[in-house]
């Protein structure tokens, strides 16, 4: 596969206040052909608790970076579209290495990243360390030739962090060289609101059922929306109903049909 900036340029181009991408989560071939082939999706994203699933390992870089690097390579060459890659802390302990790693996924063709700032378990990571290695992932990309789309992740919420805290993360993750924030623990209108207010970039939710309405969201000015590990729990959940039907000697499901 070869690098397409091409695709980074248009997936950042998507990233709308107000008219927000939406990005149905896959996991492999299959599924971002099943989302690919939908009129007006417009890009992908996977979701690395869904690779992680799919591939027997648990989601906080059980994968080695090759084989994150073969997931995301897998996908990226089954579809036309532009592929933001959950490439979890880089897969490396520091900057040199998360540069490196980002430099693959670019060459890997790639088209943008989701990028965590939390260390395993609850804790934060330094700022000043985080900052280093968003810059790393910028050198990488420049370093193959593709503006990769950075959505830089923000877990304050999620970690202790108050909010203002998140917002500080936010700008400074946005200065030194993300395209968008991706912040957890936005769950109320409210909280929404004034992250769009307060944070100086394009913002990015991940939604669930319960949360708020998809219309609302653009109406609050979200320029992203994914769902995670979601789209792979609700395709397994039809897969075991359909099984329990069979295993009962039901009707065939309509959809169980090649």
């Amino acid at each position: 596969m070869t690098a397409h900036p091409e695709r980074a340029e248009l997936l950042r181009s998507l990233h709308v206040p107000g008219d927000p991408l939406i990005v149905t989560n896959v996991w492999d071939a299959a599924s971002a052909r099943a989302v690919a082939a939908v009129p007006g999706v417009r890009a992908l994203a996977t979701a690395s608790h869904a690779i992680s699933e799919a591939r027997g390992v648990p989601d906080g870089e059980g994968l080695t970076v090759d084989e994150a690097l073969d997931a995301a390579g897998v996908i990226v060459r089954s579809v036309d579209l532009p592929v933001s890659v959950d490439f979890e802390r880089g897969y490396a302990t520091d900057a040199a290495g998360v540069a490196e790693n980002v430099k693959r996924l670019a060459a890997a063709g790639a088209a943008g990243l989701n990028f965590e700032d939390s260390l395993p378990g609850d804790a934060m990571r330094p700022l000043a360390q985080q900052l280093e290695r968003i810059a790393a992932v910028r050198a990488g990309a420049d370093a193959a030739g593709v503006p990769l789309c950075l959505n830089a992740r923000v877990d304050s919420l999620r970690r202790g962090e108050s909010f203002a805290q998140a917002v500080e993360r936010a700008n400074a993750y946005l200065a030194a060289g993300g395209d968008s924030v991706f912040v957890l623990g936005l769950d109320t209108a409210e909280l929404v609101a004034r992250a769009v207010a307060e944070i100086d970039g394009p913002i990015a939710v991940i939604a669930y059922h319960g949360y708020l309405p998809l219309a609302q969201l653009a109406e609050l000015g979200v320029a992203r929306v994914s769902f995670g590990p979601g789209p792979q729990a609700l395709t397994l959940r039809h897969l075991s109903a359909a099984a329990a039907i069979v295993t009962a000697r039901g009707d065939y499901p309509a959809e169980l049909a090649w």
